[in-house]
C-alpha cells in the first residue's frame, strides 16, 4: 500500500492535516507516504486528476492501482479504515 497526498501551502485543511500525517508516519513506518504540492508538482496533479478540493488522499495498492480516494480533510481513523479494506 502506498498513500499519495496532494496539498497546498494556501490550503487551511492541508495545514491542519500535517499533524495527523506526522503521527501516521511515525506509527506506520512500513507504509509509503508521498506528499506533493498542488502548485509545484503539476505533473502529479495532472496524473491523478486532482480537482479543486484539497487535500486529496489517494490509496494505491501493490499493483499500482488506485483503490480509494478521500477529498478534503480526513481523520486518522478514516485513513486506517481505508488501508484495512
Amino acid at each position: 500500500m502506498k498513500i499519495v497526498i496532494v496539498s497546498a501551502v494556501w490550503c487551511p485543511s492541508c495545514l491542519v492535516m500535517n499533524k495527523m500525517w506526522k503521527k501516521f508516519k511515525e506509527e506506520n513506518p512500513n507504509i509509503q507516504v508521498d506528499k506533493y504540492d498542488y502548485d509545484l508538482d503539476e505533473d502529479i496533479v495532472n496524473q491523478y486528476n486532482i480537482g479543486k478540493t484539497l487535500p486529496v488522499t489517494i490509496f494505491i495498492d501493490e499493483t499500482g492501482n488506485e483503490v480509494n480516494r478521500i477529498e478534503g480533510e480526513t481523520t486518522y481513523e478514516e485513513v486506517i479504515k481505508n488501508i484495512n479494506n
